[in-house]
């Protein structure tokens, strides 16, 4: 009678869920079994919700969204949100993979200790050709000078992107605030939009992959999976230097699995299942130890092993807050 009476109870009593963990980050950039490794070694679930743009998610957790653990926005937006006291400030005994990442990266950032963000992976707007097409690989932003490609070639159509690849090709940074070399910008971009087919931030990449455009202005890691794809297509790094973009991890303070949260972050940083997801996703991870495990063939991209002279000529999108309106002056003088 008393087993059957704790039979008839445990059919009755609720089922005890498992902890779930709310990742809020960009489309593709996780590995789902890098993921499932995470879930089955704590026992939870983790669910991923993606957005497209950082102002997007800004926007998202400024309207009152609060049910994320970890999140992965640009440095620059980092910024913002630290202002708007968003950010729980990370507790280092809980992550002790951090001293994986890469000091270099870390000097390039505006969270130089990691003290409410950890960077997850580096990406540089590049440039990539037809090799088939071309007769010598351009290796500098001038080449949209060229008048013998006009019409076959694309600019990203991002603000800050492609004024900085004009910056650059002047020699100035792409954080300035000073008048006058904006200005030297803008007329570089008037010389290029002559020449170019279109701004574009998706069509690129089937374009160079059907040899409908020779020469394009993309996303290292975009860029990479078509090269992977397209033997004919190469990865070209402009000896000026490139915008350098770092996301980061993050756990807001509405945060309702602190710990869970940073388990996920450690979890990422580890050597083996950074190495797994970068390959994966086609980004690099900013771990010295990860970089050791991974294939000779995911080293050949150069935008994974760009040479020191050009690294050190790269630079991180930076919030420039009321400044910005410089640079939305030049685009849209531009973009007229």
């Amino acid at each position: 009678m008393k087993t059957l009476l704790f039979l008839l109870l445990g059919l009755a009593w609720p089922t005890v869920a498992a902890e779930t963990l709310h990742v809020y980050t960009w489309a593709d950039y996780v590995s789902p079994e890098v993921v499932e490794k995470f879930e089955e070694k704590h026992g939870c679930q983790v669910v991923v919700d993606t957005f497209d743009s950082n102002e997007a998610m800004f926007a998202k957790l400024k309207a009152g969204a609060s049910g994320y653990d970890v999140i992965f926005p640009t440095s620059y937006m980092i910024q913002v949100m630290e202002a708007e006291n968003m950010l729980l400030d990370l507790d280092r005994s809980l992550l002790p993979n951090i001293k994986h990442v890469d000091p270099s990266v870390l000097e390039k950032i505006h969270d130089h200790s990691m003290k409410r963000s950890v960077p997850y992976t580096v990406g540089y707007a590049i440039l990539a050709c037809r090799k088939d097409k071309l007769p010598a690989d351009p290796d500098t932003w001038k080449v949209f000078e060229h008048q013998s490609l006009a019409g076959r070639m694309t600019l990203l159509d991002d603000m800050r992107e492609t004024i900085g690849a004009a910056l650059k090709s002047l020699g100035y940074s792409i954080n300035t605030r000073d008048e006058k070399q904006l200005n030297e910008a803008q007329q570089v971009l008037l010389k290029w939009k002559a020449n170019i087919a279109k701004f574009d931030n998706e069509g690129y990449k089937a374009g160079l992959d059907s040899g409908e455009f020779l020469l394009v202005h993309g996303y290292s890691g975009d860029l990479f999976q078509v090269a992977q794809e397209n033997s004919k297509v190469q990865l070209l790094i402009p000896q000026q230097g490139v915008t350098m973009s770092c996301d980061e991890m993050v756990i807001p303070k509405t945060t309702k699995q602190r710990a869970l949260a940073h388990a996920f972050i450690n979890f990422l940083l580890d050597p083996p299942m950074a190495a797994e997801n970068m390959e994966w996703m086609g980004y690099l991870c900013p771990n010295l130890e990860a970089l050791k495990k991974v294939s000779p063939e995911f080293l050949q991209n150069p935008a994974i092993t760009i040479p020191v002279e050009i690294k050190a000529k790269c630079e991180v999108i930076q919030d420039l807050g009321a400044d910005l309106a410089k640079y939305t002056r030049v685009w849209d003088a531009v973009k007229k």
